[in-house]
């Protein structure tokens, strides 16, 4: 549950969601979360919601409609169905979504990562009288083209320079690709949460008989740039970690990146021991499987990869044959980005719920109350990790 603190705090102004089509699923269920968070509280119990200070406050939905609708070229609009004057507004929106189509000239088109950013954009310029807005966006648009290379554009930078000159308050995300291109706004908010906590309920909800210690547990990471997330996992669960370093021919481009030659491994043996994969992302999914790979190869007892985001650019096919030949035992990863329907249906695959933590942090906010205890979930990992060797209900 929220913190404390906001039964102190009045709300900055009446709380609205704009939640694109992109997520309405998990928008649907942040927006329960809130209703629930504020129909049990005890800053609810306390409150006269007759003052002028509490108008809309309690609300079954706080679900804005809005609509983009496309002409016959292409070209869009945002509109807002109801009005936003003085609210306190959070736009949600899923960048990564190809399930959605629209028509040019009579031919069909799927979303891309820019269609979406443009059209939370037309939302934000609907949405000018507002009191203050947020964008929500859990996977960072152009994230991964975060630093530049000789001759190249910086188009994360320039994509966040170009929300706040549209006069965006805060901007939240998860589990950015590299957090430290909030330099390029340094007077606007940023905030960077990861699902660490998440994936251990998830992990340990379905997996009952881990041993959490040096001798059974181990944490991966795949490459040097998840070393972060790595280091923080293992500490908290008190295990060793170990690093694969990725060798690239650096002289050629495949699909705009440079292939993997091989990968090096840096740790101590995982022969007999459960491993556990942290990284951010997986696309195509190709460094992801050939590191659990290596590992079944060098004796681990089972591979369980947890990544934030679940992408699958090149389907789950290769998934279902690693699973199938023993290489791989399961696939964590959020809701916070579209998963095919299919997905659902493998025996690898374990879903981390975001939304309630989500709900938690929108709620916080819109009474301007910290949210440090969401940012560095440490405590309640370990009130978690014990529980579960103690064998308790989680």
């Amino acid at each position: 549950m929220p913190n404390n603190e906001s039964a102190h705090i009045l709300p900055v102004a009446p709380l609205s969601l704009a939640v694109m089509d992109s997520c309405r699923e998990f928008g649907e269920k942040v927006d329960r979360r809130i209703a629930e968070i504020r129909s049990l509280s005890r800053f609810t119990a306390s409150q006269d919601f007759s003052a002028l200070s509490f108008r809309g406050y309690l609300r079954d939905s706080y679900l804005l409609p809005l609509r983009t609708p496309r002409f016959g070229t292409g070209e869009s609009k945002g509109q807002l169905m109801e009005s936003v004057r003085g609210a306190d507004l959070y736009i949600i929106s899923d960048v990564t979504n190809h399930s959605m189509t629209y028509t040019v000239c009579g031919m069909q088109n799927h979303y891309s990562p820019d269609d979406h950013f443009q059209d939370m954009k037309r939302i934000i310029g609907a949405a000018r009288t507002a009191e203050r807005i947020t964008v929500i966006m859990p996977f960072l648009y152009e994230s991964r083209q975060h630093k530049r290379s000789k001759r190249e554009s910086l188009d994360c930078a320039m994509n966040l320079e170009e929300l706040c000159n549209m006069g965006i308050h805060n901007i939240i995300t998860f589990d950015a690709h590299d957090p430290r291109v909030q330099n390029a706004i340094p007077l606007k908010g940023f905030d960077n949460f990861m699902p660490t906590l998440q994936f251990l309920e998830a992990l340990f909800s379905h997996v009952k008989d881990l041993a959490i210690d040096k001798d059974h547990l181990m944490i991966i990471s795949p490459d040097e740039g998840a070393m972060g997330r790595s280091i923080y996992f293992a500490n908290n669960l008190s295990v060793d970690m170990g690093m694969f370093y990725k060798r690239r021919d650096y002289s050629t481009v495949v699909n705009g990146r440079n292939p993997i030659v091989a990968h090096e491994f840096l740790g101590a043996s995982v022969k007999g021991k459960t491993v556990i994969i942290v990284d951010d992302m997986i696309a195509s999914g190709e460094s992801m499987l050939d590191t659990a790979r290596e590992l079944k190869e060098r004796g681990a007892e089972r591979v369980i990869v947890c990544c934030t985001f679940g992408l699958f650019t090149e389907g789950l096919q290769k998934f279902d044959d690693f699973h199938a030949k023993g290489w791989l035992d399961y696939v964590i990863t959020t809701n916070l980005n579209y998963r095919p329907a299919e997905i659902f249906t493998k025996p690898w695959y374990i879903e981390a719920d975001l939304s309630g933590l989500t709900g938690d942090i929108i709620h916080q906010l819109n009474h301007d109350s910290t949210i440090s205890y969401i940012l560095n979930p440490t405590a309640k990992i370990q009130e978690l990790i014990r529980r579960y060797t103690a064998s308790e209900e989680l």
